[in-house]
C-alpha cells in the first residue's frame, strides 16, 4: 500500500481514503475487511452460479463439497462436515440432496463397518470439472494483465489466510 501526501493510499490501483481507525485497529485492517466483504459478496454470487451450471437444483453452498470430493476423494460426512464448517444435520441434508441428484454416492467405510463414505458419481465429476474449467478459463482471462509472479503471490496469501482461519 502506497501513501500518497494527504494520509489517502492506494490499494491495488484503487485509492483507499483514510479512516478513522477504532481503538487498536489500524487502517489496513479496516481496509482488508472492506475488501474481503466485496470479495466474499462476489464468490456467493458465483458459486451459486456455478452450482446451477453444475446443476439446476443444486444449492450454492453444496458447490463447496463438489470441490472438496473432487480434490480429496472418498471422505466420511464427519470430514466434510468439519472442513466446511457446519453441523452434521447441515451436512446430511446437503449430502441427501447431492445423492438425489445423482451428483454424489454413498459405499460402506471398509474401515468402519458403522461409516459411510462419499464420492463424486462419474456423472457428478463430470459436471463438476466441466464447470470448474470453465471458471478457470474466466479467471485466465479477468487476470490476463497480472503478472504470473502477482497472481501466484495472490494464491499464497489466500492460501495462508485461509490455514490461518482454520485454526
Amino acid at each position: 500500500m502506497d501513501e500518497d501526501g494527504n494520509g489517502a493510499r492506494s490499494l491495488g490501483g484503487r485509492r483507499v481514503e483514510p479512516t478513522t481507525p477504532g481503538p487498536g485497529v489500524e487502517r489496513e485492517f479496516l481496509a482488508l475487511e472492506r475488501e474481503l466483504t466485496v470479495f466474499l459478496r462476489r464468490a456467493r454470487a458465483n458459486s451459486g452460479e456455478m452450482a446451477r451450471e453444475v446443476h439446476p437444483d443444486l444449492e450454492s453452498s453444496a458447490y463447496g463439497l463438489l470441490v472438496r470430493l473432487d480434490e480429496c476423494g472418498r471422505q466420511r460426512a464427519t470430514e466434510l462436515a468439519a472442513y466446511i464448517g457446519v453441523g452434521k444435520a447441515t451436512m446430511s441434508r446437503q449430502l441427501r440432496a447431492l445423492e438425489d441428484l445423482g451428483l454424489v454416492a454413498r459405499e460402506p467405510d471398509p474401515a468402519d463397518g458403522r461409516a459411510w463414505l462419499v464420492h463424486l458419481t462419474d456423472e457428478g465429476r463430470a459436471r463438476f470439472r466441466t464447470v470448474r474449467e470453465a471458471r478457470r478459463a474466466r479467471y485466465v482471462r479477468e487476470l490476463a494483465a497480472w503478472d504470473r509472479v502477482e497472481v501466484a503471490e495472490l494464491a499464497r496469501l489466500l492460501h495462508q489466510l485461509n490455514a490461518g482461519m482454520e485454526k
